[in-house]
This record gives structure tokens, C-alpha cells and sequence, in this order.
């Protein structure tokens, strides 16, 4: 992966692109593995994106050794720090669950009562 491009090919990584600094983003957390940021989405008060520093497809984030401690780590500290009273932590795989972005990503979301799951 080079930057927001795999490999010769010309697919486009807006989470890559965001690692790299060429897109913009309200950065939370950041470590030599990980990076959370808020969505641009706002369904609900805090929807923040844990990603992997390094371009990784939903399945091989959840299936890499090591990665998703690291990743995982960072979401559960901050959804604790911007969500105190509550939030979840999730993972879309595939259109039928919605997943719009290919770079592995977990999904943070809290900041008032989130009711039932679907």
C-alpha cells in the first residue's frame, strides 16, 4: 500500500489518504499502529473510526495477529474518555451490513441512550 493507493492499482483509500495526512481529520488518538477520528457522519452525538495505520481489508483486521488488540485497545479508551456513560463498539462486514470503506475500520459510537439493536 502506498499511500491511498494499493499497489499500482488506482483503488482510493479515504482512510489511507487520512493516515498519510493528505485528508483532513479531527484526530483524537494516534499511535505508531492506530489512528481514531471523528466521522464525518453524525447520526448520533460521537461516532469516531478506529483504523489500523496500515492498510488492512474488515477480515484481515479482525484476523491479523496482534492488530485488533492494538485497534481494539484504542477504541474501548476512547470510547470511555468521549462517551462516560456509555457506548458501542462495532465492526459492518460486507454491503448487506452497510460497510462503505474497505480499510478496516471500528466503529465508536455513543453520546446518548443508542436504544435496541437492530
Amino acid at each position: 500500500m502506498r499511500g491511498g493507493y494499493i499497489s499500482g492499482m488506482s483503488y482510493y483509500c479515504v482512510f489511507c489518504e487520512i493516515v498519510e495526512g493528505r485528508e483532513q481529520a479531527d484526530i483524537v488518538y494516534q499511535d505508531e499502529a492506530v489512528m481514531v477520528f471523528r466521522n464525518r457522519l453524525n447520526w448520533v452525538p460521537v461516532m469516531l473510526l478506529a483504523v489500523p495505520r496500515e492498510h488492512l481489508l474488515q477480515g484481515e483486521l479482525w484476523t491479523a495477529e496482534g492488530m485488533m488488540g492494538k485497534v481494539a485497545k484504542a477504541a474501548a479508551e476512547m470510547g470511555a474518555k468521549h462517551c462516560p456513560n456509555g457506548f458501542r463498539l462495532l465492526s459492518n462486514f460486507g454491503s448487506d451490513a452497510m460497510q462503505s470503506q474497505a480499510h478496516g475500520h471500528v466503529h465508536i459510537i455513543g453520546g446518548t441512550y443508542l436504544g435496541e439493536y437492530a
